[in-house]
């Protein structure tokens, strides 16, 4: 099961390389991570990808109110680059190369935004291809809950669950394996009272590097 949300914002602002400027790069990018998951968990049965979708209206006014706020940052960061240029400029200091392409706009991520519907196309069309040449993934099913679909990616997943343990015939020892970046996806996952649920999460914070072990952090 996978927590769309959680690939789709990093995939914006990684923290190893420059950000995406185009929404190919974004797409590319979303691509790439999708099938490292893949690869880490290798599912036999079903791959279940949850994107965010309508959220209630409390939740829904947060959203808003974070997405003003980032856009009211960004502005403020390019005017200051712009000060600062005329400054330097009228100094005679040597002045950086200007950003020939805009960064990604994050704000875009919400649902009901062209940009979500141009992504849940291509992540259809993606599966196609990778059901068509791939025997992993022709092996197993794979099913995308998009932004059409009212509600978070998480509690998607969890009714997915609800209803696959009602079905006749479930095995009740399935294994299951989520991932997203939510703290919340602990207290959901033992509320599912299945035997077999891990979690997969990377590490996302200052240490080793992407995809590293942070320093002062030991097996247990």
């Amino acid at each position: 099961f996978l927590d769309m949300n959680g690939i789709i914002h990093p995939a914006s602002h990684p923290e190893d390389r420059p950000p995406p400027e185009t929404e190919d790069d974004m797409y590319l990018a979303i691509s790439d991570y999708l099938l490292r998951v893949f690869a880490a968990a290798r599912p036999r049965k079903l791959l279940y990808m949850a994107i965010d979708g309508v959220a209630p209206r409390a939740k829904m006014n947060q959203q808003r109110s974070r997405r003003f706020r980032s856009a009211q940052e960004a502005q403020q960061k390019e005017d200051l680059e712009a000060e600062l240029r005329t400054q330097w400029r009228a100094a005679g200091r040597e002045l950086p190369p200007e950003r020939t392409h805009a960064a990604f706009d994050s704000n875009v991520i919400t649902p009901g935004t062209p940009f979500m519907d141009r992504l849940a196309e291509y992540l259809r069309a993606f599966v196609h291809k990778k059901q068509s040449t791939d025997p992993a993934w022709r092996a197993i099913n794979v099913i995308l809950s998009d932004g059409s679909v009212p509600g978070e990616g998480e509690h998607k997943i969890m009714q997915f669950i609800r209803q696959q343990r009602l079905a006749p015939g479930y095995d009740p020892n399935t294994r299951h394996a989520l991932h997203g970046l939510d703290a919340d996806l602990i207290m959901l996952s033992l509320a599912t009272h299945e035997p077999h649920f891990s979690i997969l999460r990377e590490y996302v914070g200052p240490g080793a590097g992407r995809g590293g072990r942070p320093k002062g952090l030991t097996e247990q």
